[in-house]
């Protein structure tokens, strides 16, 4: 089966993974404060900040922000302690994730409005709760119940500095709308197609040539750059197109996205 390419990318994230067929990776609260222990500590020796979560039974969403090309190793080590702590508490073996994580590189405004939405949202969807901000493992969750129930690598969260404690009742009963849905359904379908050497090679909406052919000036082509990474291209294919670095890349997708 063909894998989405990595974006390691300095930038927002929504990470998702899921326990090996879809078993419980949660057993009871200390599990989910383990969990983000474990986030925050790798978000500190990683350099990434954790902007919103949704921890359910059987899976758990991350949105994550990176200031180095390091998600791969991030993610690595945070499956990897909790599955050794899960395994051993629980004396089980064998694997505690379906697989590689899934994640999608966050390229606008638009898409993270929704996507925070979204995930703070599935709590409702999969009814353990009737509005968000109710089931404690979400952000909203730990907000709702003071500065301390936070995790340290949320506590300069875009929810926590841009709707504060006291904007929590905003987002009580906030229902994802049909564009809301449209942005997240577009971003999903980016997938991966295998070529007949076996290598893996997106699915693109457009061409390079499309993307990056023609542009006025630094501005613009900053902003078809971008949109050429939410396409599925890498970094270095980008480069190689503009006769530029990997780290120029880097440099102009971290300016140019959330003044990141």
């Amino acid at each position: 089966m063909s894998r989405r390419p990595r974006i390691d990318l300095a930038g927002w994230h929504h990470v998702i993974n899921r326990g090996v067929a879809r078993s419980d990776v949660f057993g009871d609260k200390d599990d989910y404060a383990k969990f983000l222990e474990i986030v925050c500590k790798a978000a500190s020796s990683y350099r990434a900040q954790l902007h919103d979560y949704a921890l359910m039974p059987n899976h758990y969403h991350l949105l994550i922000q990176t200031e180095l090309e390091n998600l791969s190793g991030l993610m690595k080590q945070i499956n990897s302690n909790y599955a050794i702590y899960f395994n051993k508490k629980y004396q089980r073996s064998g694997h505690l994730w379906q697989g590689r994580f899934t994640s999608r590189y966050v390229t606008n405004e638009a898409y993270l409005y929704s996507l925070m939405r979204y995930i703070e949202n599935n709590p409702v969807h999969a009814s353990l709760s009737e509005h968000p901000g109710e089931y404690p493992h979400t952000l909203i969750g730990a907000m709702r119940r003071g500065a301390g129930a936070l995790p340290t690598c949320a506590r300069r969260s875009l929810l926590v500095e841009q709707i504060g404690y006291a904007g929590i009742s905003e987002w009580i009963g906030v229902e994802l709308s049909d564009e809301d849905y449209r942005i997240i359904e577009t971003i999903a379908r980016q997938k991966s197609i295998e070529t007949p050497e076996g290598k893996r090679l997106p699915a693109h909406r457009k061409s390079l040539e499309e993307h990056l052919g023609g542009w006025s000036d630094r501005t613009e082509r900053n902003q078809h750059i971008v949109a050429a990474l939410a396409d599925g291209y890498t970094q270095a294919e980008t480069a190689h197109f503009l006769g530029l670095t990997r780290a120029s890349i880097s440099i102009i997708v971290k300016k140019l996205t959330f003044n990141a």
